[in-house]
């Protein structure tokens, strides 16, 4: 059964910086069944797609909106993937949710959500 769970959303100043992170269970990154993405949704508006990380490779990619602010990178020995956050601005506030897909089957399962907040 995969499992992914997210911490460290929190409140922060405009201008501050936050770690995401998703622990994934139920497979290993070395095995590169899965890629890694991050989502995330604002009140109101549809569920957006931030950054993505092909495990194995350590191949990223980036939203044009948080192109050269943010940074995704994994630990294969912890199972982990991870979501740099700087400069933040308001508009980055959301739901953050991160995401395993099976580029093989299309297969893909979502963790619970990390809320990031970004107010003065």
């Amino acid at each position: 059964q995969v499992q992914l769970v997210e911490s460290g959303g929190g409140l922060v100043q405009p201008g501050g910086s936050l770690r995401l992170s998703c622990v994934a269970s139920g497979f290993t990154f070395r095995t590169g069944m899965y890629n890694m993405r991050w989502y995330r949704q604002a009140p109101g508006k549809a569920r957006e797609w931030v950054a993505g990380i092909v495990t194995v490779a350590g191949v990223t990619k980036y939203a044009d909106s948080v192109e050269g602010r943010c940074t995704i990178s994994r630990d294969i020995a912890k199972n982990t993937v991870y979501l740099q956050l700087n400069d933040l601005k308001p508009e980055d506030t959301a739901l953050y949710y991160c995401n395993a897909y099976n580029p093989y089957t299309s297969n893909e399962f979502w963790g619970q959500g990390t809320q990031v907040t970004v107010s003065s």
